[in-house]
């Protein structure tokens, strides 16, 4: 049994109490700490992830106990791609929140940072769905927090919704899973995937009934249409590094929908439009990359959706894409916000922006990537998305939907980067904001767009793992007998 499973939950699960009761008055050792913990998280996500590319799925039993009666964690190829994926974004993430100052805007920005980690981690490693709920109230929990952090009456009320729509879910959760053990007597993912097979008829539609409720839980965490109107308010007046870590969040959603369903194309389209046509309507810049999300969230379920091996490769390209676009945006974002004081993230014409050369050339760049243009990675996986459904029988929507809403795209981010960085306007005097360090936030926001480049240049050796990676998720046997031992 590989003990190193459970290290990136335990790791972060130490972290966070050890910060909150022996150092929550020194806010350099908490950073310090914080940042040699997810350091040594991505160290350890590494490690697992070449352990999962030989094939192997690995199985940790918590007290010893077997499956289905003790909890499991689970690493195959797609869980330790997610961790690694949550691991690199966190580094990236914290090192931006350390040098632009965000984390002293409060005192437990870390604890709640470590707790998120923990909750994420443990969402994608578990093979319970019990579980599964129980590691999405701790992100939750500690995503309440990292939502409110720095104070503001808008980040209190978009706070406040936020926490009101995820109970709703946390409660249909429960829900679910109540019905679903009422059928099948089991939360464990592969026993009740064996006792699915041998279900009595008359079962079928309180089975399915149960599924619904799930998916529609799922579809929430992933802000699918049309439960999607948390996420524009909630990303847009959380902080910036907040709301680039939260771009894993609705991936958590996409990975439990990946594991379980695949019947989504009608949301997923919509979701594509209507991310898109917030790009272009909406007036504010952290909104428009709030709808950007919703935007490539609809990609990426499209991809799901299709159901075929091709496509979940194309589908698990274009996450790992997504996550580094989407965080690229939200910290460039932050950027322009904090050079251009009270006029904030208005999209309007203002005084020229202090070292607005390099912010430009980055929100170009996150822009591109974002709208799915060459050379970056978000080209090639709406590519590889269109190319999985030429056989498919909505091919025509499909390559509209997403060939129309990627002009519509370029055009909504040309518009706001023009506004930005090209209008002036001298009839505005915003107040002058000092930053404590002017190079290296632009240095940080630079990594995850490196990152993208990067994922298109090794777009080959990153597309045989994640065809590997689809192979067993359509061939659930080995999961099912590494897990149940059989």
């Amino acid at each position: 049994m590989n003990h190193w499973i459970i290290a990136p939950i335990v790791l972060p699960a130490m972290l966070a109490p050890l910060m909150v009761f022996a150092i929550r008055h020194d806010l350099n050792l908490q950073w310090l700490f914080s940042m040699a913990g997810t350091v040594a998280l991505a160290s350890i996500a590494v490690a697992l992830t070449v352990a999962a590319s030989t094939g192997t799925i690995e199985v940790y039993e918590l007290g010893n106990w077997p499956a289905p009666f003790g909890i499991v964690l689970v690493l195959d190829r797609l869980s330790a791609m997610m961790v690694m994926l949550t691991a690199a974004l966190a580094a990236c993430v914290l090192v931006y929140a350390v040098v632009s100052r965000w984390d002293m805007k409060g005192r437990h920005f870390h604890p709640l940072f470590q707790f998120q980690l923990m909750g994420i981690c443990g969402a994608f490693l578990t093979g319970d769905a019990f579980n599964l709920f129980v590691f999405f109230e701790v992100l939750l929990i500690a995503s309440y927090g990292l939502m409110i952090h720095g104070g503001g009456a808008m980040r209190l009320r978009a706070g406040v919704q936020y926490v009101v729509i995820n109970l709703a879910g946390s409660t249909l959760f429960l829900f679910a899973l109540g019905t679903l053990y009422a059928v099948t007597g089991t939360l464990n993912m592969a026993d009740m995937a064996v006792r699915v097979r041998d279900l009595a008829p008359g079962d079928e539609a309180l089975l399915r009934v149960g599924a619904l409720l799930l998916l529609m839980v799922f579809a929430l965490k992933a802000a699918l249409v049309p439960i999607h109107f948390w996420l524009p308010g909630t990303y847009a007046n959380a902080p910036a590094p907040v709301a680039a870590l939260f771009a894993i969040m609705t991936k958590v959603g996409a990975y439990a929908i990946l594991r379980t369903y695949t019947l989504l194309m009608p949301a997923a389209l919509l979701s594509l439009v209507i991310g898109i046509v917030g790009v272009l309507g909406t007036g504010t810049l952290m909104r428009l990359v709030a709808f950007s999300v919703i935007g490539s969230m609809g990609t990426l379920m499209i991809a799901i959706a299709l159901f075929t091996p091709q496509a979940t490769v194309a589908a698990l390209y274009y996450m790992l894409h997504s996550t580094l676009a989407a965080a690229a945006l939200f910290l460039i974002a932050d950027l322009v916000v904090t050079r251009r004081g009270n006029m904030g993230d208005r999209l309007i014409p203002g005084p020229p922006i202090s070292q607005g050369g390099p912010i430009a050339a980055l929100f170009f760049a996150a822009a591109i990537g974002m709208a799915g243009m060459p050379p970056l990675s978000g080209f090639i996986g709406k590519l590889m998305t269109l190319d999985a459904a030429r056989h498919s029988a909505e091919m025509e929507v499909i390559w509209t939907a997403i060939l129309a809403t990627s002009l519509l795209a370029i055009v909504g981010f040309a518009r706001a980067g023009s506004v930005l960085f090209w209008k002036v306007s001298t009839e505005t005097n915003p107040i002058e904001v000092s930053t404590p360090s002017v190079t290296l936030p632009i240095a940080v926001a630079m990594v995850p767009i490196a990152a993208m480049v990067l994922l298109a240049v090794l777009a080959g050796p990153v597309t045989s793992y994640l065809g590997a990676t689809a192979t067993q998720l359509y061939d659930p046997t080995p999961y099912i007998d590494a897990v149940l031992k059989r």
